[in-house]
């Protein structure tokens, strides 16, 4: 009889097979590495009882002056502000249409809105306001007044419709009289290719050109979001730039807008795919802008644009200021940019570059630090402590001086089912008290995100240099760490279900996101007050029992079975029950049987569990499958005895 110690490097190693991964684990969900032990993650809670209508797609956390503290949440369809356990709508309107007017059909619900030249599409947001209905429609004025509605298609350049919440009980011919207030478009839930005519609107097509689903694709609704002091900087993806002001009196009322006072921003460009404020110089820096100031047109991807130093409406380049302007060269577009030590960094999508201050004449400077390194989507990067972790199309990659590939150990299995197409939904979140980055991202089988790949830069050791890998499926769409709020707080998007927040009439179809805050307990609580499980497991590699018994040949390898009669769990932490699962199997090619009494359930107070396990190779699995039960797994010894030979 021997005694074996089950013994195991951290992280999870998908590159080698089962067999071949030898002290590894392989595979595991909710589960992070702390101090080289596996444990189940932390919890996470709903912060606010109403959802999010859409999908968020952008969050960031500051403090005004007075030390009030805010998320500013940029979603497909809004810009909201999160304030102390509520949610408040800023999105930026467009030009007010007045004198429009209504008219509806009996019995449906559906109602067409004439205005000329509305310049509207389906999915855009409307405020209606100042309504007089025209009599008989079977619907008061205060069914529309000061109400938002999702404009449902477009009849033409004069006629567009919304629904209501119930039917209309006469047929009216249009009249009455309203003003319209469409909010900015943001863009797009989810990125996708671009078919045929009319994919400018967020893509590098042009009206009127047609294109492919092999050289188009239609990016999501994107948001930069920085701050200016206590002054919220807000850009749409390829589109105009908005302020909003913390300290202004009852802000919460006011808008996101390009004429806040004292912070206008009608100055800017009106296209743009990333803006930042620099941290240090205080300039407003805008990267893939147009080369003429409010002449989308000449938007050119590869563009950069900054303020002068203190004023973010202020671009004219003088010999006494420093505004100024600079293009790159390596690359088809900038991809993202990311505040860091001493300097700014700027992805295209092939290359890294640095944009440092030098002051006068040129103000920036910037030198190419990195090739075919690209930036797989505008939220896929983050910094720590002079460091940014970034994934790529092509690997993931780190940057501290000098760009460096990140060895992965389950690249293969990522980027096997990674969706690479969708690389702008990617976002990359920092949990730096567990010094863990992850990447969440959509596979091949989903719109959204729904997987998630783990790089923890803390763990290491003589086996596992530089860091381990850990991978699962509770996906986020925007995360922010720690650092105004004592938590991170992230976003949770379901495609299927509704969201409260802001109230749309009539609308559908625009999925559900969930603010939650983590590290909160071991389960999620949801915006009801219901509790759902987190589940979790690791798995390990197929143990070769034979080769492993410490050095006891029973015989050459692969020819004897043999037989694992107990087993003796050892978990460093245990809340409610463990399940610990064995499954064998003949050969490396085979698929594992779950042996007979598993899965075993394992408390505080057990001490063994005897097993009929019997094969050439035995894994284990640790799970928990209900409410409030958390772990961290220690070791595990197998009592293994020869079976006979096969």
């Amino acid at each position: 009889m021997a005694l074996l110690d089950f013994q195991f490097v951290p992280g999870i190693d998908k590159q080698n097979t089962t067999v071949g991964a030898e002290q590894r684990w392989v595979d595991c969900d909710n589960v992070r590495f702390r101090y080289m032990l596996p444990e189940k993650v932390g919890g996470w809670s709903s912060l606010i009882t109403d959802t999010i209508v859409g999908v968020a797609r952008r969050e960031f956390a500051f403090v005004d002056l007075a030390g009030n503290r805010y998320v500013a949440i940029g979603t497909d369809k809004f810009l909201l502000i999160y304030f102390e356990g509520q949610l408040y709508d800023v999105t930026p309107l467009k030009t007010t249409l007045g004198s429009c007017t209504l008219a509806t059909t009996s019995g449906s619900a559906v109602c067409s809105i004439t205005k000329t030249s509305h310049n509207l599409v389906a999915g855009d947001i409307v405020l209606l306001d100042n309504v007089t209905l025209p009599s008989g429609t079977g619907y008061s004025d205060s069914d529309f007044e000061d109400k938002l509605f999702q404009v449902t298609s477009v009849t033409s350049s004069s006629v567009f419709t919304i629904t209501q919440s119930s039917n209309a009980s006469a047929t009216v011919s249009t009249g009455g009289s309203m003003d319209v207030k469409p909010y900015e478009t943001v863009g797009p839930a989810a990125q996708s290719y671009g078919y045929g005519w009319g994919t400018d609107t967020w893509s590098a097509g042009k009206w009127g050109e047609a294109s492919s689903a092999t050289d188009v694709t239609l990016e999501p609704g994107l948001w930069s979001l920085s701050n200016f002091g206590q002054v919220l900087v807000a850009t749409i993806a390829n589109g105009k730039t908005f302020t909003w002001n913390a300290g202004a009196t009852d802000p919460l009322t006011v808008r996101a807008s390009t004429a806040t006072s004292g912070f206008a921003t009608t100055n800017n460009p009106t296209a743009t795919r990333v803006t930042l404020v620099s941290p240090t110089t205080r300039h407003l820096i805008h990267l893939g802008t147009e080369t003429t100031i409010g002449t989308p047109s000449t938007q050119d991807d590869m563009f950069i644009r900054f303020s002068e130093q203190e004023d973010i409406n202020d671009y004219t380049v003088t010999a006494i200021n420093s505004a100024g302007t600079q293009r790159l060269q390596d690359g088809t577009k900038i991809i993202g940019a990311l505040k860091a030590k001493e300097t700014i960094l700027v992805w295209t999508d092939n290359a890294l570059y640095t944009m440092k201050f030098i002051g006068a004449p040129f103000t920036f400077g910037f030198e190419q630090v990195g090739t075919n390194c690209g930036l797989i989507g505008k939220n896929a990067a983050v910094e720590i402590d002079g460091v940014a972790y970034w994934m790529s199309t092509n690997g993931f990659f780190a940057f501290d001086g000098t760009v460096k590939s990140l060895p992965c150990t389950v690249e293969d299995y990522v980027y096997d089912q990674a969706d690479t197409t969708k690389g702008q939904q990617v976002y990359a979140g920092l949990n730096n008290q567990y010094t863990e980055v992850t990447w969440y991202y959509p596979s091949t089988n989903s719109e959204y995100n729904d997987q998630y790949v783990i790089f923890n830069y803390g763990e290491s050791g003589p086996r596992i240099p530089g860091g381990v890998w850990y991978i699962g499926t509770e996906a986020r769409t925007t995360w922010i760490d720690a650092t105004v709020y004592p938590n991170p707080i992230a976003t949770k998007f379901d495609d299927s279900a509704t969201g409260t927040f802001p109230v749309i009439v009539g609308e559908s179809g625009l999925g559900q996101t969930t603010l939650f805050e983590h590290e909160v307990g071991t389960d999620q609580v949801n915006p009801d007050g219901s509790t759902t499980t987190v589940t979790s497991f690791i798995q390990s590699y197929d143990y070769d029992l034979q080769q492993r018994t410490r050095g006891q040949a029973y015989a050459v390898a692969g020819d004897v079975f043999l037989a694992v009669r107990r087993f003796l769990p050892d978990f460093k932490d245990l809340a409610g029950n463990a399940k610990v699962t064995l499954a064998v199997k003949r050969y490396p090619s085979d698929s594992q049987t779950t042996t007979a009494l598993s899965p075993f359930t394992i408390t505080t107070s057990t001490q063994k569990k005897d097993t009929r396990a019997r094969g050439r190779f035995v894994n284990i699995k640790i799970a928990n499958t209900d409410v409030s039960e958390s772990w961290r797994f220690g070791t595990m010894r197998l009592d293994v005895q020869p079976d006979g030979r096969r």
